[in-house]
């Protein structure tokens, strides 16, 4: 039975080719994006099956509007993909106040606000599901990317709580979470000017392992959208979607470090209580 998406962020990287396994395979597709004539060679091959519709994620105003109307145009919505979002690179001191604001505003604010104009919709058609398209780095956290952690952990843990508030009416949570896969990922990431002092740290081997080409990107692209379509489709979901063994094998080692950590705490941590 053929579904209908509502997907952000379908210029490029995943949200594209999201876009373009949906709809080879007969579903349709309300597609959202800054620059609507990215998406021109789709539309003009497959109609009304696509439904292209222009919205700035940091415009609050905008993102309800456009939610708005991809839901009347659609009567119904199956799964809700957030995918917009970017990359910000370099060390917290190095990143100037208008490159945070941005990060937060488009990566976590944008998000929620976008999962939030939905949710009254997916509540009154009796449910739905809403994937939201985080990182290993919602788990995990490299140097230099400090702000796109923040982005990502604050996301996560958002959704980890409104999944619990929307579970009653039908509305259920995908937080997929690729490692580094092969996308324009690197290519729109927005860059810090380095500073000096910080070249013979652990940011300056970042920073010279990712010019270098040094940082392995493992994750097949296409692969990574088969397995998110594929999780979607499913009848009971995981509500945490690694993808690639570099994310699943970081998380895996990550978790088992906190854990451990953790635990030596419980002594002092029970002592604290009344």
């Amino acid at each position: 039975m053929n579904k209908v998406w509502l997907i952000s962020g379908t210029s490029t990287g995943l949200g594209r080719l999201m876009t373009e396994r949906l709809l080879e395979r007969g579903d349709r597709v309300i597609a959202t994006l800054r620059r609507t004539e990215a998406l021109r060679s789709l539309q003009t091959r497959y109609g009304d099956q696509l439904h292209v519709l222009p919205m700035e994620l940091t415009d609050t105003a905008e993102v309800r509007s456009t939610v708005a109307t991809a839901f009347a145009w659609a009567g119904k919505v199956d799964v809700v993909v957030s995918n917009a979002g970017y990359g910000l690179f370099g060390a917290a001191e190095e990143l100037s106040d208008g490159q945070i604001a941005r990060q937060i505003a488009t990566n976590l604010t944008g998000s929620i606000q976008f999962i939030r104009a939905v949710i009254p919709f997916l509540r009154a058609q009796g449910g739905g599901r809403i994937m939201q398209v985080s990182s290993e780095g919602g788990q995990i956290a490299y140097p230099n990317f400090s702000l796109y952690h923040a982005s990502k952990w604050g996301i996560e843990g958002f959704i980890e709580a409104v999944a619990q508030e929307v579970s009653a009416f039908g509305i259920d949570f995908i937080i997929a979470e690729p490692g580094p896969t092969e996308t324009n990922f690197g290519a729109s990431l927005d860059q810090a000017e380095a500073m000096p002092c910080y070249e013979n740290t652990a940011s300056g081997k970042m920073r010279e392992a990712l010019a270098s080409g040094d940082f392995k990107i493992t994750g097949d692209a296409v692969k990574t959208v088969e397995v998110m379509i594929a999780c979607a489709d499913e009848q009971h979901p995981p509500l945490r979607l690694p993808l690639g063994s570099t994310a699943f094998f970081n998380i895996h080692q990550a978790l088992k470090d906190r854990l451990l950590a953790l635990e030596a705490e419980e002594k002092r941590a029970c002592s604290t209580d009344r």
